[in-house]
């Protein structure tokens, strides 16, 4: 799977964490390689790796001025690309510098990311044409922060309709109540009918739910290759996620909610904003002993997620505040790795089994060299999801009304 993610451009950090020329480096890891970001003094973002060629001293520590990362050790200094731009402790005439490259990783901007590719040079992919990072930047709002497991049982929770009708109902809301969307309405009835078709970016799930009046609630769900997410939602703005390996036991979320019409509204960006499950970004330390600079979570494994019994009993069927936390204590409690071979999946898992499936079916093409098809065609990612309500109760009939539906938004 290593392989596979090195053929994407994967989410690297965000804009606004380098925010201008010179500032201070960024570290990171993801795959497991420790890297360090920088903006240099033209503005360029640039991501090499932590370790300096000379005695691998730490880059995070370096001085970020003159358009390259000068080594605190020793004053080596590279430029984004990796050359060699200075080594003071060589004479003039020994023309070292120019035999020693450090490693830097393929950088774009989009979006307001910072984007970087990790895999052969012949084979770079074109970047994902996602909506949320093609509309103007005050439609969007983005975090990135830190979660303690593995990718694939975060990114299964963003793909499974049927655990919000519990994880995160509320007692307070009338699931039934014809004004409801979402989360309130999909409370009504526990056990949604899910259909899946596969398309050349993953696939779409219907999952559909049998209302008081007769008429079903669909849910049109896509899971986009290799750990992609977009969650349906009546109304603007829409959500979803990158879950990106940090490691095998870490991820590094990448959230984005957007608006394909207009602005987000001052009132939403500070709910957002200030939303208590997230701390500032600070350095966070891993099992390993790896540093990396991120947001964390309020709550976590150690605080129980903040749980509280007395309102789990009267407000919420879980007794965690957030919903951010409400998924986390379910996911980031599986263990760092999901012993997956005791599961016993049902009816409502169909999605979870598909995205399994297509996920193996990329390791076992990449051992054959047959290349991820969505890597190389970034308009396949320009999708939408939907949210409906509708009379029909076939997915084969809906279908062609979600996708007029989704081409209508836009």
């Amino acid at each position: 799977m290593g392989k596979v993610f090195r053929r994407f451009w994967l989410p690297a950090v965000l804009s606004e964490e380098l925010p201008e020329p010179d500032c201070e480096p960024v570290r990171l890891m993801l795959l497991s390689e420790e890297m360090v970001a920088f903006r240099d003094s033209s503005g360029r973002a640039g991501v090499l790796e932590r370790a300096c060629p000379h005695r691998l001293a730490d880059m995070w520590f370096g001085r970020n001025e003159n358009n390259g990362l000068a080594c605190a050790y020793h004053g080596w200094k590279f430029d984004v690309d990796g050359n060699c731009m200075d080594m003071p402790t060589e004479t003039a005439e020994s023309g070292f510098k120019h035999k020693v490259k450090m490693r830097s990783y393929p950088v774009q901007e989009f979006g307001g990311v910072v984007w970087i590719y990790m895999g052969p040079a012949d084979r770079m992919p074109e970047l994902p044409q996602f909506e949320w990072a093609r509309v103007p930047a005050e439609n969007r709002w983005i975090k990135r922060w830190l979660q303690e497991s593995n990718y694939l049982q975060n990114a299964e929770g963003d793909i499974d309709s049927a655990h919000i009708s519990f994880n995160h109902k509320s007692f307070a809301v009338d699931p039934n109540a014809g004004a409801n969307r979402g989360v309130p309405l999909a409370g009504g009835d526990g056990a949604p009918r899910l259909t899946v078709k596969e398309t050349d970016y993953g696939f779409i799930y219907g999952s559909r739910r049998s209302l008081a009046d007769g008429n079903y609630y669909w849910r049109c769900t896509q899971f986009l290759l290799p750990m992609w997410s977009l969650i349906p939602s009546a109304k603007w703005p829409v959500a979803g996620a990158a879950w990106v390996p940090i490691n095998d036991h870490n991820i590094q979320v990448i959230r984005y909610s957007y608006s394909g019409d207009e602005p987000l509204s001052q009132a939403t960006l500070d709910a957002r904003n200030s939303n208590p499950v997230l701390r500032p970004r600070a350095p966070h330390k891993l099992a390993d002993g790896t540093i990396i600079d991120i947001q964390g979570a309020a709550g976590t494994k150690d605080n129980d997620y903040n749980i509280s019994r007395a309102m789990q009993k009267t407000v919420n069927f879980t007794g965690i505040a957030s919903i951010r936390e409400q998924d986390m204590a379910m996911t980031d409690g599986m263990k760092p790795i999901a012993p997956r071979w005791r599961e016993h999946l049902g009816t409502t898992d169909v999605a979870i089994i598909a995205a399994r499936r297509q996920l193996l079916k990329l390791a076992r093409d990449m051992e054959k060299g047959i290349e991820p098809y969505a890597a190389y065609h970034g308009d396949l990612y320009h999708v939408r999801p939907v949210d409906m309500v509708s009379a029909e109760a076939d997915f084969a009939r809906v279908f062609p009304e979600v996708q007029k539906k989704a081409v209508a938004l836009r």
